[in-house]
């Protein structure tokens, strides 16, 4: 009396199912084929699944074992750039994820190549990984079309171009940059620079129409002579921050990255400019070396980490659950302030 029954689940041969296990262990259908196939599992989840497989007497089938094997236990990360600290971090908190669900990930490297991610998302048709996150900071149509029928499930971090039938997380990089300009403004900055990254990526272009919009909606003019394009490298923002100082004197630098900013803030402090006395910068992402620099470096935090991990649950709630509707998440940015921005002891 009290005993809680269960509608035992069975195929047309009057067998025990996986269905049965998981109504017993009280997890999904797919939780529940992931550990009997060992694909992983937490411990508590894996001990609960093995415990009701023996109470009903559950026997794999052959042919749905068969079909699982084409899993790999593998997923794939593909980032622009690998010694760019963002998407280190990025990688490292996907990793963790990937990681505790008993899978392994794999780190591609794409250059920033836009048809090389196509090739990319073609090969997945050859399914040596079970799915794919992607960062991208080009977005053409074919990657449109691809992702539209990729052959396992993909999660973009970055923006995309329009309505893509694929899991997507992304950053807020016009409100990051708003961010930046407002506290240039309200520190009594008036002459703002900005050093971006190339105008034909995503991130470059979206923030190179914030900045010119938050430096108008400031009260301020927009010079063309105070924005120099680039890369999104150290040796972009020194370069681009010499070529600057040579037509202009800015009295605060927006740098497009870290990476950027480390170089600029090398080029002013060469040129015997002091910061932030004279000139004010702010990069973007706070990475670990918005830490490293000295003076430290005030940077608009993008949720790098924060997108990895988001990706990471989103591919594998995808693997377990194939017919969730896409979801589209943004991460809300916020200023990190350091000395850069502000001068020491007044933090």
């Amino acid at each position: 009396m009290g005993r809680k029954r269960f509608r035992l689940g069975h195929d047309h041969g009057g067998r025990v199912t996986v269905r049965t296990v998981a109504d017993i262990a009280g997890v999904s259908i797919a939780s529940a084929s992931r550990v009997l196939n060992g694909l992983g599992g937490s411990p508590e989840l894996s001990a609960r699944v093995r415990s009701a497989a023996e109470r009903v007497g559950y026997v794999p089938n052959a042919i749905a074992r068969s079909l699982q094997a084409q899993r790999t236990g593998l997923i794939g990360i593909a980032v622009p750039d690998i010694g760019n600290p963002i998407f280190i971090q990025m990688v490292r908190q996907a990793e963790r994820v990937i990681s505790d669900s008993g899978r392994q990930l794999l780190l591609h490297a794409t250059k920033g190549d836009a048809a090389g991610e196509v090739e990319l998302l073609r090969g997945l048709a050859r399914r040596y990984v079970d799915g794919l996150i992607l960062s991208t900071i080009k977005v053409t149509e074919a990657h449109h079309a691809i992702l539209s029928q990729v052959a396992v499930p993909v999660v973009v971090t970055g923006q995309l171009l329009g309505d893509v039938p694929v899991d997507n997380v992304w950053a807020d990089n016009t409100a990051g940059v708003q961010l930046a300009i407002e506290h240039f403004v309200q520190s009594g900055r008036r002459r703002i620079a900005f050093v971006n990254g190339p105008l034909d990526t995503i991130p470059g272009s979206v923030r190179d129409v914030a900045y010119r919009s938050s430096v108008a909606a400031a009260g301020l003019a927009v010079d063309d002579d105070l924005i120099e394009n680039g890369d999104f490298t150290f040796a972009a923002g020194l370069d681009g921050t010499r070529r600057l100082l040579d037509r202009v004197r800015p009295d605060a630098i927006l740098c497009g990255n870290d990476l950027i900013a480390a170089g600029t803030l090398h080029a002013l402090l060469a040129s015997g400019i002091r910061v932030p006395t004279e000139v004010a910068i702010i990069g973007m992402d706070n990475t670990a070396l918005a830490e490293l620099t000295f003076p430290r470096l005030t940077s608009v935090d993008l949720g790098g980490g924060e997108r990895g991990r988001m990706a990471a649950r989103m591919l594998l709630d995808r693997l377990e659950t194939p017919d969730l509707p896409p979801r589209h998440e943004s991460i809300v940015p916020f200023l990190a302030v350091r000395d850069t921005t502000v001068p020491n002891g007044d933090l």
